[in-house]
């Protein structure tokens, strides 16, 4: 184990710096930005939708799986460009496979959302 904070300060550290994250990517991130403000538009609606709990929370947790995914690319992104600007091989791959990621997680968002509301 390593050494450091333990328990409730640890917790308190670690909620401080999600939200920093959080205000990083909101700051920095337009395509997080974009799919945040389309998010809580969309969460929104869903509790005025005729759909069962089950499907609610499916709709929802499909829409922040792609925040999720956004966040963890933005995040590759950061630390490939922090290398160094010249372009590289893997650094472009690694860029890429995160966008990528960010693409399936928007094509299942849409493939949930289809299946439900189109009964």
């Amino acid at each position: 184990m390593k050494p450091g904070k333990t328990g409730l300060s640890r917790l308190i550290d670690a909620t401080g710096y999600s939200i920093k994250g959080l205000k990083a990517a909101w700051l920095y991130e337009a395509a997080f930005r974009q799919e945040l403000l389309a998010c809580v538009v969309l969460i929104m609606s869903t509790f005025f939708m005729s759909v069962s709990n089950i499907e609610r929370i499916l709709l929802i947790s499909s829409l922040l799986l792609v925040l999720t995914v956004e966040l963890i690319n933005s995040a590759i992104e950061a630390v490939v460009d922090r290398i160094g600007d010249e372009w590289h091989e893997l650094s472009g791959r690694a860029k890429d496979i995160g966008s990528a990621a960010v693409f399936i997680s928007l094509l299942l968002a849409g493939f949930v959302w289809l299946s439900i509301l189109v009964k």
